[in-house]
């Protein structure tokens, strides 16, 4: 039996429990330029004419909810360097609170959300609550480390509002190709979408998804309060987060390879939903990368052997790897030029005043035009930033932002693909860039990174939610609104929140704020002050040897279509070599579960394995969010201190 999950499952396409013809006028609707899933998802999934959904109280619900949460995200960013999911934990908190305010309010708040309106607040509350902060802990924070001052909160504000939304109009022509026609996964958003349908679930078969939601979401909450909870409600150690065999490797301990287990269910049940083919190529990868390249570099004097750990390792293998992800993403953008020139093809009617037909994308996808007055204005708005703050030279900010764009693309397709984002494999590729044309300058270094990281994150945030929208129903147009508007809520929060709990550069890489991510950049940005030349010989040769695998391997699939399923994905490669090996192994046992399962109960595995998974990412996602909203409760003190101290 093939393995489905690579193949698409049906249910990803048009969730068929829902299926219904909700408008026989689309019958009139001009189907040219569409493929056949366009128009049957048209006609019998797409929903967002007959159901609200970009209503006041779904937006003003997911500022407040995104807002709420962009704390927690500068909190973590600050502690680990990482940042925490949204979508999902916005769509169970709008859900359980709205559910309450019609109990204790029932004449002001009379009605429901719809399952539209809870996905778009989720498109706010994600853009407020995760896609605004994204380089606030990592290049903004490295900024402040280099230069020993902060940049003015005008600055910092426009900045935040500017790469943000240059993400989000990037993403325009992302869609179509990469949601529309090659139906990536996404797993983060098929993930979303399934709690909102087990929230608004009605008959059997959506009963039985929920209850197998609500189990999965009870296990990923037991096991993040197993492991976080009870050490810090009562300051009791239980279970480690990372398990390792006291067995040596190479003279260190496997643990320094990172070769280890992670204590967490989300990696898991994200390699259910991947599919095979991605985790056993980011197995392949990291066995690789920790097993046999790591230990060389060692024994080469490329990593330093006196602090090895898993921020020393990939301060290598982020070339290779991040060389890897930009040559493949690119080679496969560009074998898809017709679908490309199709979907570009929108902006010839843009200076045309002849009245056009109404069709599918005039209706309800996102038209061109946004994308080329958005990103122009967006763009120049960080150029000019750059150079007016930053002291960058107008040609090196358009070449920031030009290849942001091209970064974006890689950055989103690893993120459809994996469900993770290379946001900062993406800014060492931009530090790399002007680290040969402008060597000497670290501020350049850094923000025109900036560029690419924070804008990076923003599109991939936005298709992940756009696929949720996709599998119920959603208008997109409407949905990228909610997107848009979710920005200017989230700056509002967070750009004042990280004055105020870091206020000068010693608060940086201190036990309070240890910053990592941020540490990473500026080692990055200083060592690059003297050109690519700075970099380890073997890290430059890693660049060329993955930048010819990525080329390579997308080769070998197009000239072998019968043994694609035995090459290994170069996405997966890649990003192997940019995340901790147990990351990778998590990945792979949650493929290979969902595997078995369709081979011996292809009914059950097709009926159970995207609840059950998305389940345990919500329930893992939000208890992880109050464990560490809980941790930061000083945080709270600390905020309101510094805003009393301002009046007094």
């Amino acid at each position: 039996m093939e393995n489905k999950r690579d193949d698409l499952p049906r249910e990803e396409v048009l969730l068929e429990e829902e299926v219904e013809i909700i408008d026989e006028t689309k019958e009139n609707f001009d189907t040219k330029d569409l493929t056949e899933d366009e128009i049957r998802w048209y006609k019998e999934v797409y929903k967002g004419d007959s159901m609200k959904q970009l209503t006041l109280r779904a937006v003003i619900m997911g500022a407040f909810l995104g807002g709420f949460m962009s704390l927690s995200n500068l909190y973590v960013g600050l502690k680990t360097g990482w940042g925490l999911g949204v979508a999902i934990t916005s769509c169970i908190l709008s859900y359980a609170i709205w559910k309450a305010l019609m109990v204790v309010f029932p004449k002001i708040f009379k009605t429901e959300m719809t399952i539209l309106e809870n996905n778009c607040m989720q498109s706010t509350a994600s853009s407020a609550g995760y896609s605004t902060g994204g380089t606030l802990t990592s290049a903004i924070a490295a900024y402040l480390l280099i230069t020993g001052v902060h940049m003015s909160w005008v600055i910092l504000t426009l900045w935040t509002i500017f790469l943000a939304a240059l993400g989000v109009f990037i993403a325009i022509p992302m869609k179509k190709q990469m949601i529309n026609i090659e139906k990536l996964k996404f797993p983060s958003g098929i993930a979303a979408a399934e709690t909102l349908k087990s929230l608004h679930s009605t008959g059997a078969d959506a009963s039985d998804k929920a209850k197998a939601l609500g189990v999965g979401g009870l296990f990923g909450a037991v096991i993040v309060f197993l492991r976080d909870g009870i050490p810090t409600f009562f300051s009791k150690e239980l279970i480690p987060q990372i398990v390792s065999l006291p067995v040596k490797f190479k003279g260190f301990m496997l643990k320094d390879w990172t070769i280890s287990f992670e204590l967490s269910a989300i990696m898991i049940a994200a390699g259910a939903i991947i599919g095979w083919k991605i985790g056993w190529s980011m197995l392949l990868g990291g066995i690789i990368n920790y097993g046999i390249l790591a230990p060389w570099m060692v024994q080469l004097g490329s990593i330093d052997a006196s602090k090895l750990n898993y921020r020393t390792i990939v301060q290598w293998s982020t070339w290779a790897g991040a060389s890897i992800m930009v040559t493949s993403a690119i080679f496969m953008f560009l074998l898809q030029w017709k679908t490309i020139a199709r979907a570009m093809s929108g902006l010839k009617g843009i200076f045309s005043f002849k009245k056009q037909k109404k069709g599918y994308v005039s209706s309800i996808e996102v038209p061109m035009s946004w994308f080329l007055t958005g990103t122009f204005v967006a763009g120049i708005g960080c150029i000019m930033v750059l150079h007016f703050a930053f002291s960058t030279s107008w040609w090196m900010g358009i070449i920031a932002v030009l290849l942001t764009f091209v970064l974006a693309v890689v950055a989103a397709r690893a993120t459809g693909e994996s469900d993770i984002t290379p946001i900062g494999a993406m800014g060492k590729i931009t530090q790399l860039t002007f680290g040969v044309i402008a060597p000497t300058n670290m501020v350049t270094n850094l923000m025109t990174a900036s560029v690419t990281a924070g804008a990076a994150g923003s599109s991939a945030d936005l298709l992940t939610d756009l696929k949720s929208g996709y599998l119920l129903g959603a208008n997109p147009r409407k949905q990228f609104i909610a997107q848009f508007l979710g920005i200017f809520a989230g700056t509002i929060v967070v750009v004042p929140a990280f004055y105020l709990l870091v206020p000068d550069a010693s608060a940086l890489g201190t036990d309070r704020w240890p910053a990592p991510s941020a540490q990473v950049w500026a080692a990055v940005a200083r060592l690059l002050s003297n050109g690519i030349t700075s970099l380890p010989i073997t890290a430059r040769w890693g660049m060329l040897v993955g930048g010819l695998l990525g080329i390579i391997i997308p080769l070998l699939e197009i000239i072998f279509p019968k043994y694609r399923k035995y090459i290994p994905s170069a996405m997966g490669l890649g990003l192997s070599m940019v995340i901790p090996f147990y990351n990778s192994l998590s990945i792979f046992i949650g493929s290979l579960i969902a595997l078995l399962l369709e081979k011996k109960l292809p009914k059950i595995a097709e009926k159970y394995i995207v609840p059950v998974s998305s389940g345990i990412i919500a329930g893992e996602s939000l208890m992880g969010v109050f464990i560490t909203l809980y941790a930061a409760r000083s945080m709270v003190g600390d905020v309101w201190k510094s805003i009393t101290s301002v009046f007094k």
